[in-house]
């Protein structure tokens, strides 16, 4: 039996959990926070084998990672290595997904399914389980840039257009620099290497940079920069988000607000819920900097880019503003891969209408009491500290 206390010591991070049955491994699955996800199979919603069976549990581990795509690495390897019992039971390798480099001179990434696997590939890494392998893809070409275009191409792909591709259209890079410099470090680090990778990665910045190679010093410093800051919360498949919504406890929600007196005194406010209460700890007061006049909107853009400056705090995985449509569409292109939900409260503060992407409508519909709790507390921090700095200012006059 699972021990409760033991529990609470689980750090509230992604990674993998294992659970054994003495020395046997029975299960590992991977979470966007640990202790929450443990925490769930006590209460058990589904009647998965693993989660009727929990019982037989008696040796909780964990191995916390750095971001969700690590998780789901490590999580293949011990599926592979292992092959735990209610991992493996009643699947074959034909229901897994896998990532398949292909055997050519500058090898694509692609995502496959067991039934479709064959000998002819460069490597094959997986299995995976409850993600969204074309997520992944997006991340791992952005991360490594991997070519998805042809070499002796007419004119320059989109990907490079967008700084996601190395030139292999307009022959820019050879084979040999391919491989050294996008098929290694991706192979690394889908063999659970980040350290080692983020290692080779930096020695090499500092040796381009004493050979005046400024571009591509730059290049990788961008590179392990990206590696060391990985967003990734959509690639779990969205029943595995589904799940971890109904026990919504273990997210990280941002509620934020604006207040004003006219066009005097403009502040923003940001609150944080984590476990399904307040981290006031966490909540941050914002005076508005740069928008002139009256406008919230404006507003609200000027505090999610100062908030998105501050790479140190926890990445949410639900922003809720106080506010309609324009707030929301606002903000989206700043906020990607995070669900962004605005609740309009009308004149009299005496509505609550949410305006949400028709995707997330699930969650929406069982966590609404939570989503509303944050909207009133982040109105409360912001007028709260907009009073404040009114007294402020009244008593200086005095």
């Amino acid at each position: 039996m699972i021990n409760q206390e033991k529990i609470k010591n689980i750090p509230d991070k992604p990674g993998i959990y294992l659970f054994y049955k003495g020395r046997e491994l029975l299960y590992v699955g991977k979470a966007t926070s640990l202790r929450s996800r443990v925490r769930s199979y006590l209460n058990p919603k589904t009647m998965r084998p693993i989660e009727t069976l929990i019982n037989e549990v008696n040796v909780v581990r964990y191995k916390e990672t750095e971001s969700v795509l690590e998780a789901l690495i490590l999580e293949a390897e011990y599926i592979k290595k292992f092959k735990p019992k209610y991992n493996v039971e009643g699947k074959d390798d034909k229901s897994w997904n896998y990532l398949i480099l292909t055997k050519e001179d500058f090898p694509k990434l692609m995502a496959i399914r067991g039934r479709n696997l064959k000998d002819n590939y460069l490597y094959v890494f997986g299995p995976y389980a409850q993600i969204k392998t074309t997520e992944m893809l997006k991340l791992l070409h952005s991360l490594f840039k991997v070519s998805r275009c042809n070499p002796n191409s007419k004119r320059h792909c989109f990907d490079y257009q967008l700084g996601n591709c190395l030139g292999v259209c307009k022959n820019e890079i050879s084979v040999k620099d391919y491989k050294q410099k996008v098929i290694k470090p991706l192979i690394l680090f889908l063999e659970g290497k980040k350290k080692k990778l983020l290692t080779e990665l930096k020695k090499k910045m500092k040796l381009v940079s004493l050979n005046d190679n400024f571009e591509e010093a730059k290049r990788l410093r961008n590179q392990i920069y990206s590696l060391e800051k990985i967003r990734d919360f959509s690639l779990i498949d969205k029943s595995f988000i589904e799940k971890s919504f109904n026990d919504f406890s273990f997210q990280r929600i941002e509620g934020y607000d604006i207040s004003n007196l006219g066009k005097t005194n403009k502040v923003g406010s940001m609150v944080v819920f984590i476990d399904s209460f307040p981290s006031k700890k966490d909540y941050r007061k914002f005076k508005i900097k740069t928008v002139e006049g009256q406008s919230d909107v404006d507003c609200l853009k000027e505090v999610i880019k100062r908030r998105i400056n501050h790479k140190e705090w926890d990445w949410p995985q639900v922003v809720l503003v106080d506010g309609g449509k324009p707030q929301v569409n606002a903000i989206k292109p700043l906020l990607e891969k995070t669900i962004i939900i605005g609740i309009a409260k009308g004149k009299r503060r005496k509505k609550n209408e949410f305006i949400f992407d028709n995707k997330d409508k699930e969650i929406i519909e069982k966590n609404k009491d939570i989503f509303i709790k944050v909207r009133d507390e982040a109105h409360r921090f912001a007028i709260k500290y907009q009073r404040k700095l009114s007294i402020d200012k009244l008593s200086k006059k005095v």
